[in-house]
């Protein structure tokens, strides 16, 4: 009986010290590769002035190669009206817009022809049939890239709108060098009143953050569609979507995941060169975008998917082993378990370094918010960094749950 009143308080002491132990060590490890990711990679992003002009505004260059700018739009009249005349006046020396109507039945098709007779850049051609071996959007954008006339390509959608007629020069300006073949382009979504605007804004602004900031650091892994800029040669080399041709989604971010290097691949962070868009208004809507954005970063290399799952994986867990780590340490003390000394600095360190990941991530990703057109307010940023936490943890959670599929669409 004494040997098991000794074993059980001996059991009673061993548990406590290693479960505290084992969970401050490992919130102290998924916070340093957080501070690693903001304070190294991220702050690139932050102070890089490679290509924002002191006077804010770019001028095209004359050794610049001509430029297609391509919309694929299905039942965009609307949007196209507003978008085509901004595209028109862009400042540039050579360059035309080719517009890929696929099967609208709003009355786009009628619009166009008028548009190519008024406006000097514009034509467009006409998709009248879905084919099954590949999805709509890769159909038309790789007639589009056969059909441009100019060596180098501009993708924007509809709902687009460019910041500037300096948008063209500026999101094509660093490929006058001969080792450039992509850039990298922002596409920040409209504020609007309500916690869905602010999540949006705050999950693109944080997706670009990893986009530039990776790229800098010669890891590129993707890009928008919305405002990416590449050349012809370099997409038909690569047999284009080939690999990727049945995956809904992907036209952009699988594209440049497959071809994009450290060496090929520039940024722009200019503000004139930003494409601003109209943000989702429901939640089922968002819900159904960002489906499709999942999906497709299923089939990103390896190598990436490992680089952003540890990212992903260490944000949300420096904050659940946060919350984990006070509530076991509230209920130690309701249970009157005092901490050992080591214990004790253990946890004056996680603690010390989870303030000082909070700090740095307002400090840095609250630079490049400004930077990026105040995408987010600055006083919001604890606001952002714990809405993000909340959401890749939901997101990541869902991805682990099996789903009946369902059919996805680009538009």
């Amino acid at each position: 009986m004494r040997f098991q009143s000794e074993n059980h308080s001996l059991n009673e002491y061993i548990s406590p010290f290693f479960v505290i132990t084992a969970l401050l060590i490992t919130w102290l490890v998924m916070v340093s590769i957080q501070l690693i990711y903001i304070l190294f990679v991220f702050s690139r992003t932050a102070f890089e002035n490679g290509n924002v002009p002191a006077e804010g505004r770019v001028a095209a260059s004359a050794d610049q190669q001509g430029v297609t700018i391509i919309v694929c739009a299905r039942n965009e009249l609307e949007n196209l009206t507003e978008l085509l005349p901004l595209l028109n006046d862009q400042h540039y020396p050579a360059f035309d817009i080719l517009v890929m109507d696929d099967r609208s039945t709003d009355g786009t098709t009628a619009f166009l022809e008028q548009a190519s007779k008024e406006l000097s850049q514009v034509r467009f051609i006409r998709i009248d049939k879905e084919y099954e071996h590949i999805t709509p959007k890769k159909y038309a954008l790789t007639i589009a890239l056969k059909q441009a006339i100019h060596p180098i390509v501009l993708l924007t959608d509809a709902d687009c709108r460019p910041a500037s007629a300096d948008w063209l020069a500026g999101m094509v300006a660093p490929l006058v060098s001969a080792d450039k073949k992509i850039v990298l382009g922002f596409s920040p979504y409209f504020q609007r009143p309500g916690l869905l605007n602010l999540l949006i804004r705050a999950e693109t602004l944080f997706t670009a953050v990893q986009y530039f900031s990776l790229a800098l650091a010669g890891r590129p892994y993707m890009g928008v569609g919305r405002n990416l800029a590449y050349r012809t040669q370099l997409f038909f080399e690569n047999r284009g979507f080939y690999t990727h041709k049945n995956v809904v989604g992907g036209d952009d971010d699988l594209f440049v995941n497959e071809v994009a290097t450290g060496r090929n691949t520039a940024i722009c962070l200019n503000p004139d060169t930003f494409t601003w868009s109209n943000p989702k208004e429901t939640w089922a809507d968002w819900r159904r975008q960002k489906e499709r954005h999942l999906n497709v970063g299923n089939y990103y290399k390896p190598g990436h998917k490992a680089q952003l799952g540890l990212l992903i994986g260490s944000y949300v867990l420096s904050w659940v082993l946060g919350l984990v780590v006070g509530g076991t340490l509230l209920g130690y003390a309701l249970g009157h378990h005092p901490l050992s000394e080591n214990e004790r600095l253990l946890l004056r360190i996680a603690t010390g370094a989870f303030a000082g990941r909070i700090l740095a991530f307002w400090g840095i990703v609250g630079r490049i918010s400004y930077r990026l057109g105040h995408t987010v307010h600055w006083a919001l940023m604890p606001v952002m960094d714990l809405t993000l936490a909340v959401y890749y943890g939901i997101a990541g959670a869902k991805t682990l749950v099996t789903r009946r599929k369902k059919r996805i669409y680009w538009r």
